[in-house]
């Protein structure tokens, strides 16, 4: 970028944004090296003709003046001019704010407007660190299935991870598992007002159920959450998969019962029905990918 000459003799060379003390609308005198035809301050300032002449419309940014030919003719130090209205649209604000702003403004107004928009970036950059979480967490489960071998039942120690668990689920009068899902979602909204309610929900079956072979609906719905504050326990997990929609889990259940008491194992906790692979990523329920993992410890 060229340097700019100071018009002030004896000072050097100033920086361009000390020319923000040229008027935004009361014409200026500046020498002719340092004025622009409208075209030409498009260009300098990376806007667009049209624009400037929408600006000038709408007493937004006029030129200082208008040469003989009628032309108009803007000044460098109206860049800062260009430059804060295109960051105050950046952060929101319209055109109508932003004349607004200029008509009345005072450090006062300015200070407040500017805290506002800073308080604003935060809810926003909250809301991109929370949706980055959920996106790589939704990335990292895709990945972990990736290459599993589908007829293999594998017994491994898992570590503690976080989760959001839901209450017991409640089936009486006639309630069904999307009854469940809903009150978990509504319980979830109350008592966790500010958490993301777009992770992943699966669905925990308590040790009992799974030994008299009741796996029709789940106890308990849980978030696949990172952040949550209740735990998936650390424990030695009897895992296998299948291919199949929403409660189809059964057959998968019978094999894996079938698995743990032929290599000497027993179950001594939940079993947590997981869809790594589901309608986020695949078109059809017959294809998505299930698994299931059994807290088991040697006999």
């Amino acid at each position: 970028m060229r340097k700019i000459e100071s018009h002030n003799d004896g000072e050097g060379l100033l920086p361009l944004a000390v020319h923000v003390i040229v008027s935004w609308k009361w014409g200026v005198s500046m020498k002719d090296k340092d004025q622009f035809s409208i075209t030409s301050f498009a260009k300098f300032s990376r806007t667009t003709r049209d624009t400037l002449l929408h600006y000038d419309r709408i007493g937004l940014l006029s030129p200082i003046s208008r040469g003989d030919n009628k032309y108009r003719v803007y000044a460098q130090g109206q860049l800062a001019a260009v430059n804060l209205i295109r960051t105050c649209q950046a952060l929101g604000m319209s055109l109508a704010e932003i004349k607004t702003l200029i008509d009345h403004r005072t450090p006062e107004l300015v200070d407040e407007l500017l805290g506002r928009q800073i308080d604003q970036i935060d809810e926003k950059i909250d809301e991109w660190v929370r949706a980055r979480k959920l996106l790589l967490t939704l990335k990292e489960t895709i990945h972990s299935v990736l290459h599993v071998d589908m007829k293999a039942i594998t017994v491994q120690f898992m570590p503690a991870t976080p989760i959001t668990l839901g209450e017991l689920n409640d089936y009486s009068r006639g309630r069904n598992d999307y009854d469940a899902l809903l009150t978990f979602y509504h319980a979830c909204s109350k008592k966790y007002p500010a958490m993301d309610l777009n992770w992943s929900v699966w669905g925990t079956f308590a040790e009992e159920r799974i030994k008299r072979r009741d796996w029709k609906w789940p106890d308990r719905y849980y978030f696949n959450n990172p952040e949550g504050l209740d735990k998936k326990p650390a424990a030695l997990y009897a895992i296998g998969y299948k291919h199949g929609g929403y409660g189809q889990s059964a057959d998968l259940y019978e094999r894996m019962l079938d698995f743990i008491d032929a290599n000497g194992f027993e179950i001594c906790g939940p079993s947590y029905e997981e869809y790594p692979l589901n309608e986020l990523c695949v078109q059809e329920q017959e294809d998505y990918l299930m698994r299931i993992m059994i807290a088991v410890r040697e006999r």
